[in-house]
């Protein structure tokens, strides 16, 4: 009687020449495996900070988070509060992507729909070089050039139209170093700088929509503005959200940029014309002058909760996108 040879008959040698014959069984593998690791390297990263700022979190617990007008960052008496670090993350990093966002878009609907052919390729490159220029560079001019000389005009018009009406007052409540050294200065540099990101992801969701749908829509009388606000921007955009995810991102963390711009105080009033800190600054900062362990410990704390923040307010990006993609057609999805 004849014997079937069956897989678990064959030799080893040959049973790895059939794993990697199948491509699909080696991918699938590679896949989660570097799934794995990345998960492993965000949770070592986490247990590093955390174990790393055991004396920091044990000695001021959750006062070194406290909201309080008071909030003090005393190296010499080896006090350490938080609050003005964050604020000063959060009210920047939300000012230039509320900036950012219309422009970015803006720019996205003209390369994509309305720019010249013969525009189009040499405006892109101009947007992909600004995500290209370094961060320091763009700190020195804004030290130099864009803070003196836009910033701090700005800063005064504003103090002069926003400062009395109720609520929004208090974000601008002058008066703006003449300098320009500023949390304004900082939110509007980092409005420079991801608004190439924003735009050059936004223009490529906006051109992996399909002719049809321009077609369709222009064909049923749409103007060419209704057929981009009411068919385009709406078919890609949870693409369009991912972008601004990745803008948000990079505000968050940037950090040589904002040192140079923002005017390094403690000072913890909430306008947006005042000196400030984020937490990346400060940590880029005084991490190589601290002297105490309680100073270093404190640094890394900071840097858990920017760690930890980041986490949060992509995955809450990451909710928004799952939203909205949850709400578009399987074959509208960019």
């Amino acid at each position: 009687m004849k014997r079937t040879v069956t897989l678990s008959d064959a030799s080893p040698l040959r049973r790895i020449n059939h794993f990697f014959q199948h491509g699909d069984i080696p991918w699938q593998f590679i896949l989660i495996l570097t799934s794995i690791l990345v998960m492993a390297l965000m949770v070592a990263i986490g247990w590093m900070l955390w174990q790393t700022s055991a004396a920091a979190r044990s000695t001021f617990g959750w006062s070194f988070l406290a909201p309080t007008a008071d909030a003090s960052w005393d190296p010499v008496n080896d006090q350490f509060q938080a609050w003005p670090f964050i604020y000063g993350t959060l009210l920047t990093s939300i000012a230039a992507i509320t900036l950012a966002v219309p422009i970015s878009l803006g720019i996205a609907i003209f390369l994509a729909e309305l720019c010249p052919a013969w525009l189009r390729t040499p405006l892109n490159w101009l947007v992909e070089l600004l995500a290209a220029i370094p961060s320091v560079v763009y700190g020195l001019w804004g030290l130099f050039i864009f803070l003196p000389t836009v910033v701090a005009p700005l800063g005064i018009w504003m103090a002069s139209v926003f400062e009395q009406i109720p609520l929004i007052g208090l974000l601008f409540t002058g008066p703006i170093p003449l300098s320009g050294a500023s949390r304004l200065g900082a939110a509007i540099i980092l409005t420079i700088m991801i608004i190439p990101t924003i735009s050059a992801v936004s223009r490529d969701v906006l051109l992996a929509i399909p002719s049809a749908q321009r077609e369709a829509s222009l064909a049923l009388g749409s103007t060419q503005w209704e057929t981009i606000w009411q068919v385009l921007i709406p078919y890609g955009l949870s693409g369009i959200l991912g972008a601004v995810i990745l803008g948000l991102g990079r505000a968050l963390g940037e950090t040589m940029a904002v040192t140079m711009v923002i005017g390094n105080s403690i000072e913890s009033a909430p306008s947006l014309l005042k000196p400030g800190y984020t937490m990346a600054s400060i940590i880029a900062n005084e991490f190589a002058e601290a002297v105490t362990k309680l100073h270093s410990q404190a640094l890394i704390e900071v840097g858990f909760i920017l760690f930890v923040l980041t986490m949060l307010l992509n995955m809450l990006a990451r909710f928004l996108v799952w939203r909205v993609a949850r709400k578009t057609p399987q074959d509208a999805r960019v």
